[in-house]
């Protein structure tokens, strides 16, 4: 049996669920009649995400991706502005004095991307790397030819070692896109280290979106220690710091 406190709370929720009344059918349809307009007006509407402008069509389904926008849309209309964007980028880094020889073109895919729908920071150091391993070639080239090249790049003999670096991020850099990756040293009193900076210019953006200062050291690696790698070398480090060029 119910206590008597029991059927006083029961009797209670019977009276309150018989005052509410349900929501008429005049005002479902009122609301859906107001959701169906802000939906066709935020179609009208050219700021607004859900905008199809007339002649276009939307996406075949729901799950389809979303168009890019062409980040240069005057290429599609001159095919020669992919090669003049190149050559603005080299003819830009050369006269900034950085080698030309060292010069490296590194495409951007869309795995670059991070969740912040640019290219992930982590990624600039391998683009800085391959770029400094093309100077490096260019200057083995110089100091001894192909010869000296691989026994460089195979850590044989004097060659460098990476003691630090840093990136300045400028500018947020979104696929499509490539970019001209160059080199110059900076020679200091120091027989034994120097720094090397580099610069990363966007094809797409016609400018520079991040530059880096990495610190090498001369190494013997056969004796596993820094060294001095002579005056001819630091002859051809110092007219390159100059000029930009490695050359003999």
């Amino acid at each position: 049996m119910f206590s008597s406190k029991r059927l006083g709370v029961l009797a209670h929720a019977r009276v309150l669920l018989r005052s509410r009344r349900p929501c008429s059918l005049p005002q479902i349809a009122s609301l859906s009649g107001s959701s169906i307009k802000s939906l066709q007006d935020a179609f009208r509407d050219p700021s607004s995400p859900f905008h199809i402008a007339p002649g276009q069509a939307g996406p075949e389904s729901p799950d389809s991706p979303p168009s890019l926008p062409d980040p240069t849309p005057s290429q599609s209309s001159h095919p020669n502005a992919v090669g003049s964007l190149a050559e603005n980028a080299r003819a830009k880094l050369i006269s900034m004095g950085y080698d030309e020889g060292s010069l490296w073109e590194q495409s951007i895919v869309w795995g670059h991307h991070d969740s912040f729908r640019h290219v992930n920071n982590a990624h600039y150091l391998r683009f800085i790397e391959s770029g400094r391993m093309v100077w490096l070639m260019a200057l083995g080239k110089v100091l001894g030819g192909e010869e000296r090249v691989e026994a460089m790049l195979a850590g044989q003999g004097v060659s460098l070692i990476l003691k630090s670096a840093n990136i300045n991020f400028r500018r947020p850099v979104t696929f499509p896109d490539t970019l001209l990756i160059g080199h110059r040293p900076i020679t200091s009193s120091s027989r034994t280290q120097f720094t090397l900076n580099a610069v990363l210019y966007s094809y797409a953006q016609q400018a520079i979106v991040a530059d880096s200062d990495s610190v090498l050291v001369w190494y013997d690696y056969d004796n596993l220690r820094k060294c001095d790698p002579g005056d001819d070398t630091w002859r051809i480090m110092k007219a390159a710091s100059h000029d930009g060029q490695v050359e003999g």
